[in-house]
């Protein structure tokens, strides 16, 4: 660039590097300077003493907790872990049939089987405390008259019993 001054020839570089140092002294000098930030907390460094001058005070613990809200507590925390246990068979069992092997088929069908083998057992034992007590020798003491052409049934019930009369 060329700096010409009022005499109109142009400065040299020292000329000019002079005259803009001049001007930046003079024109941001009267500039308020930047003051330092006003700290907006404070943070004691200094050590703390092991004790202090006041004693320690006893202070009793005054608080009771209503029965009720203990065994709330206690009844969350077991069904919180018995909802655990059976999220964390029921992620196992469905581990098992995304695979579709013959481990992942017997997890379906034994319980199914297991069942039906409880209800039938059930049944058995059922019927056999039903059934009449009857001994080796039957002695009859009157004349014994069998009806074969009459016969009746009923089915009640989804297990259903027929009776014959």
């Amino acid at each position: 660039m060329d700096f010409r001054p009022a005499s109109g020839r142009p400065m040299s570089e020292a000329e000019a590097a002079a005259e803009a140092e001049r001007i930046l002294r003079t024109e941001f000098h009267n500039q308020p300077q930047p003051t330092a930030p006003i700290p907006t907390s404070f943070r004691d460094e200094t050590p703390l003493p092991p004790f202090g001058p006041t004693p320690p005070v006893l202070q009793p613990e005054t608080r009771t907790v209503p029965a009720w809200a203990a065994g709330t507590a206690v009844a969350s925390i077991g069904i919180g872990a018995g909802i655990t246990g059976v999220g964390c068979g029921t992620w196992l069992i469905l581990q098992g049939l995304a695979a579709v092997t013959l481990t992942s088929v017997l997890m379906v069908t034994l319980p199914i089987a297991a069942l039906a083998a409880l209800a039938t057992t059930i049944g058995s034992a059922l019927q056999h405390t039903r059934a009449t007590v009857t001994h080796t020798e039957n002695h009859y003491n009157a004349p014994v008259t069998q009806h074969t052409t009459h016969t009746e049934q009923t089915a009640r019930g989804f297990f259903g019993r027929i009776t014959n009369r």
